[in-house]
């Protein structure tokens, strides 16, 4: 239904191992990745905008200032992305009727893909809307209220997609170019995203 709140989570609470520094901290296309995120979520009107942080967290939020966003804090973001899957889903307003699961560091997710996830569960009963690229699902994923309780329920060590495979045959897709998939984990994938968006 048109009137049904859909929020937005960014997870952005990762330690960046294999990238040495802090990637949510790393400017591409002269904005930093969680900033970018965030504003690629604001601009598909989600609403409200939760970011989950953790790995240098008081430096990430420093990077939200002035952005209509709502900072929750994940104390064991060093357990893996699903303790920041699970904190995002928990700290939802009570009258979120869904929300859209984000990866601040998939800068070529733009504000269409979002709204269009969006669009397509307004339609539609479906408890998800996911992503695919070149048949691989990922995030941007849309999570209707009918399996928050089983996202809550997560432990550290499972994973938000055991919910996409439950649900799966009740879910939308959307297909995107497999491109668009790219996230970043080493330097060399920053060096071609760069490339990328510069030629944008």
């Amino acid at each position: 239904m048109p009137g049904e709140r859909v929020a937005g989570a960014v997870l952005a609470a990762g330690l960046s191992s294999r990238m040495g520094e802090n990637k949510m901290l790393i400017e591409v296309g002269g904005r930093t990745l969680v900033r970018r995120a965030v504003e690629t979520a604001l601009s598909a009107g989600l609403d409200p905008v939760l970011v989950v942080v953790g790995h240098e967290s008081e430096r990430v939020r420093a990077e939200l200032r002035g952005l209509s966003c709502t900072a929750v804090l994940n104390a064991e973001y060093a357990r893996g992305m699903n303790t920041s899957l699970r904190a995002g889903i928990r700290a939802l307003p009570e009258n979120t009727d869904a929300a859209v699961v984000l990866l601040g560091d998939m800068p070529l997710v733009d504000a269409r893909m979002v709204r269009a996830l969006v669009e397509a569960f307004r339609g539609s009963p479906a408890p998800l809307a996911i992503s695919t690229y070149g048949g691989i699902v990922a995030p941007p994923i849309l999570y209707a209220r009918a399996v928050f309780a089983e996202l809550r329920a997560l432990d550290a060590d499972a994973c938000g997609k055991q919910v996409v495979k439950q649900h799966r045959a009740e879910a939308i897709e959307l297909a995107w170019p497999s491109e668009a998939l790219t996230d970043l984990d080493e330097p060399a994938d920053l060096e071609r995203v760069r490339s990328r968006l510069e030629a944008a």
